[in-house]
């Protein structure tokens, strides 16, 4: 009898329960989310590997069912309408000796070469198809070599030339490969069937994948839940607690610490924060104070930025005249000049004196249109109720004489809604469209210009546009066209400074809306701006003498654009 094995030595005992659970108290939060988030990893790498697995399949046999079988049946058909061609055209040649009505047996010829040839990629591998392909080739070459081919030369197959025993004898000859093409539908249509089946059992192990994929991420969402609400929220809320007090108004009450060691130390920092904030109280009273002076420095500054606005105004005035008055002096006197002097001129002086003369008056276009484009938003704010109606009419009258000179025709809608704006800057809108759109005109065709206007039902605004059958707009260039002094053409070319569109942009969006090129017109170009429905009209402040005085003008300005 064997002795009694010795009781294990008490030196080395096992590592007790409680040990392990004192080494999960010591993690902090980042521990026990680290541990959560490596046993996620692994079911996540877990699943990925099933459902990779599962998808896999799926797509193979999909791709075999899509990418093959279903071709591969298609091609059979080709293949079988091919023969068929061939036999209905020697018929057809047996019973009225017409050469003509062998171009069904041609083109059946290629069509089953084409046929053939694709069906052979696609059975590739598959053992029953690939013999009914050949049975299918050894049946058309036998019926042409014994019956196709002899009667095509002309020889008697039936024998006495009876045309209708031809034709009995080119059907039962035609049988065999009848039956070859009726024995690959066949086995084709049961590969079909099985690779249905096969598709739809890994579509079906996929789902039940995806399904057990999803209940353990569920699972372990819960899991996470809650490990966040014993390791996170509790000791937040005491935190939260403690902080309340504090806010309420108990400044002597001290945050505690508990929970895990970041939590501990968050605990900490916030009550570092509390002493913080109580000593720097008394800092923010005087902060306030700082506070107020510089907001009184700020509405003084204010002040002085909308006299010195004021200046500017009055300052472009006064320069645009200034500045006018030499060109004009430059180009008056160049004209007196070729006028008095103009015999003893030889034709490169006159040139030069027309570059000049064209200069000075491009110049002052150019200075008269920038002004006119700074003034929108501060001089042109009247902010009333506008008839668009009437702008529109004011707008056609300031081009009806380019409108007779080229013979445009304008269509308009019967009536134009109201809208809240300047009637001078909407005028101006009007007046720089049509401008253009008579401007860019097609050479060989009169322009056509037809405005029309919609309300989406629950807009708030309108939609306008103004579309007409000139050279139109590239869809490259339909931002760069609102850009100020961004041209598309030479000025010999078109006439203009480029600041035409960049006005009706800056108007449109001071009354509230946004224009656009509409690029899916073709056969010229086509521009769309909203306007608001309604729009109360914000305080202003009047201006100035100087610029009231130049405001008048500005609804004369001919706009062009790039």
């Amino acid at each position: 009898m064997a002795p009694p094995s010795p009781p294990p030595s008490s030196a080395t005992p096992p590592p007790p329960f409680g040990h392990r659970v004192r080494i999960l108290r010591r993690l902090t939060v980042q521990g026990w989310f680290l541990l959560a988030v490596a046993a996620l990893c692994v079911m996540t790498l877990v699943a990925g590997g099933v459902a990779a697995a599962m998808l896999a399949r799926t797509t193979d046999t999909g791709d075999h069912l899509i990418d093959e079988v279903s071709p591969a049946r298609t091609q059979a058909f080709r293949l079988q309408a091919a023969l068929l061609d061939q036999e209905t055209g020697v018929r057809g040649y047996l019973l009225t000796k017409d050469e003509d009505v062998l171009e069904p047996y041609r083109r059946g010829m290629a069509d089953e070469a084409v046929a053939r040839e694709r069906l052979r990629e696609l059975v590739d591998g598959l053992d029953r198809p690939v013999a009914d392909l050949r049975a299918i080739d050894r049946a058309a070459r036998e019926w042409r070599a014994d019956f196709a081919d002899p009667a095509l030369a002309g020889e008697d197959i039936a024998g006495g030339g009876d045309e209708v025993a031809s034709v009995t004898g080119a059907k039962l000859a035609f049988d065999r490969v009848r039956a070859a093409l009726d024995a690959q539908q066949a086995h084709l249509g049961d590969e079909q069937r099985k690779a249905r089946a096969a598709f739809a059992d890994a579509r079906s192990d996929r789902d039940r994948a995806l399904v057990a994929a999803l209940v353990a991420f569920l699972l372990t969402g819960v899991a996470i839940t809650v490990l966040v609400h014993f390791t996170v929220v509790r000791p937040l809320d005491t935190v939260r607690a403690a902080s309340r007090r504090v806010a309420g108004g108990d400044f002597d009450h001290a945050i505690p610490a508990h929970g895990p060691a970041d939590l501990r130390t968050l605990a900490e920092t916030v009550e570092g924060m509390r002493l913080r904030v109580v000593s720097e109280l008394a800092t923010s009273r005087s902060d306030q104070a700082e506070l107020a002076r510089q907001a009184a420095e700020l509405d003084a500054a204010a002040v002085e930025l909308r006299r010195s606005n004021a200046e500017l105004e009055q300052f472009a005035y006064v320069a645009s005249h200034d500045l006018q008055e030499p060109l004009r002096k430059v180009a008056s006197f160049c004209q007196l000049l070729e006028k008095r002097y103009g015999d003893q001129l030889d034709d490169r002086a006159t040139q030069y004196i027309g570059f000049a003369v064209d200069g000075a008056k491009r110049m002052q276009v150019l200075i008269n249109d920038l002004l006119t484009f700074s003034r929108v938003g501060r001089v042109q704010d009247a902010q009333e109720e506008v008839a668009l109606d009437a702008a529109l009419d004011r707008a056609l009258r300031n081009v009806s004489v380019s409108i007779e000179e080229t013979g445009a025709v304008v269509e308009r809608p019967a009536e134009l809604p109201e809208v809240m704006g300047d009637p001078t800057l909407l005028t101006m809108l009007w007046q720089n469209l049509l401008g253009n759109a008579v401007k860019f005109r097609h050479p060989d065709r009169a322009p056509h210009i037809t405005v029309a206007v919609d309300r989406a039902e629950g807009a708030d605004s309108w939609t306008f546009s103004v579309t007409d059958n000139g050279i139109g707009i590239p869809e490259e260039f339909a931002e760069k066209v609102f850009i100020i002094f961004q041209r598309l053409h030479a000025r010999d070319a078109y006439a203009g400074t480029g600041i035409g569109l960049s006005l009706c942009k800056k108007v449109v969006e001071h009354s509230g809306g946004h224009i656009w090129i509409d690029t899916a017109h073709t056969g010229g170009a086509r521009i769309a701006f909203t306007l608001p429905a309604q729009q109360p009209p914000p305080a202003t402040e009047p201006p100035s003498p100087a610029t009231a005085e130049i405001t008048a003008t500005t609804a004369t300005t001919e706009g062009s654009t790039a």
